[in-house]
């Protein structure tokens, strides 16, 4: 049995908790959350500090759902005491940080997961079995479309740039990149059209792959998450993540079991695990650069014919 303690006990972290309870080869030892109150209710040991919950010995493995800001510096923490841990996308805010956590990884031997549980999705494993031995992909299109204020109930640190690290590009666009390589086996950008809101947060974004077309939004009416294969022969096929799944985010509950039985292989796989963490960060870092990059140059573009210079839109 896996004694895992979990870091944060947001609005995600109930799919693990259900998950835990189900598996038969994980045990909920431990939790840590900077609300007492929610402390209280849990049936395992609650610490305030994660470092004091990893002091005090008992784990075999560690969950984090804590805000993305505090991704890096927890899961350093864990690997540093020696136990693989499981963290919610993106592994960090910035790939220094990222780049940082899986050479720690690497240097004590064990695993370094990254929660992508929409590939658990059992509609997105149906249709990969669908295509499988057919004709090859001619081009694929993820759509991760939703309103984020409907999503983050009172985690509301996701509209918060500097702690979320950015807005869809950096907290939907992992799950998406995932996806395409999951299909493709390769994740090239080749460009990112990214639109702000007027507190600087990106809420929609059209990232362009090599074989691949992400769309992002954080401001849709509703919710779409899908992925359209379209085949070599014409055949155009697609898979609605959502479907019969009519609970609000119903489809989660068996994403992060599928997740978990993974994340098991992982634990004893250690340091010799992969996955796309590192790569989907450093997509949506270039993404980031290439806006930055576009919105200097037009600003030197306006100075040179001596405008003011407000800079571009990506």
């Amino acid at each position: 049995m896996i004694r895992v303690g979990v870091v944060g006990l947001g609005v995600i972290s109930r799919f693990y908790l259900s998950a835990v309870e189900r598996s038969p080869a994980f045990a909920l030892a431990a939790v840590c959350d900077l609300d007492p109150a929610v402390l209280a209710k849990m049936p395992v040991p609650g610490y305030r500090d994660h470092r004091e919950m990893l002091t005090a010995g008992g784990l075999d493995a560690v969950i984090v759902t804590a805000p993305n800001d505090v991704h890096a510096a927890v899961c350093r923490d864990v690997l540093d005491a020696g136990l693989p841990v499981c963290v919610e996308k993106p592994i960090a805010t910035s790939l220094l940080d990222g780049e940082d956590l899986v050479e720690r990884a690497a240097r004590r031997n064990v695993a370094l997961f990254t929660a992508f549980h929409r590939r658990y999705n059992g509609n997105v494993r149906a249709l990969r079995e669908r295509i499988a031995g057919g004709p090859p992909i001619a081009s694929l299109t993820v759509r991760y479309l939703e309103r984020i204020e409907e999503h983050v109930g009172g985690d509301r640190w996701y509209l918060d740039a500097t702690r979320c690290g950015g807005g869809c590009v950096a907290d939907n666009g992992p799950n998406a990149l995932d996806l395409v390589q999951l299909f493709l086996g390769t994740l090239r950008l080749r460009d990112a059209r990214i639109s702000r809101d007027a507190d600087g947060i990106d809420r929609q974004a059209t990232l362009t792959l090599e074989g691949a077309v992400v769309e992002l939004d954080w401001s849709f009416p509703g919710e779409v998450k899908d992925v359209e294969v379209r085949l070599a022969d014409g055949t155009i096929l697609r898979a609605d993540l959502l479907d019969g799944y009519p609970e609000f985010k119903g489809s989660l509950w068996h994403e992060y079991e599928g997740l978990l039985r993974e994340f098991e292989d992982a634990v004893r796989k250690g340091a010799s695990w992969r996955d796309n963490g590192l790569v989907t960060l450093s997509i949506v870092d270039d993404c980031y650069r290439r806006e930055n990059d576009a919105g200097r140059r037009a600003e030197a573009g306006d100075h040179r014919h001596g405008g003011e210079g407000t800079g571009a839109s990506a």
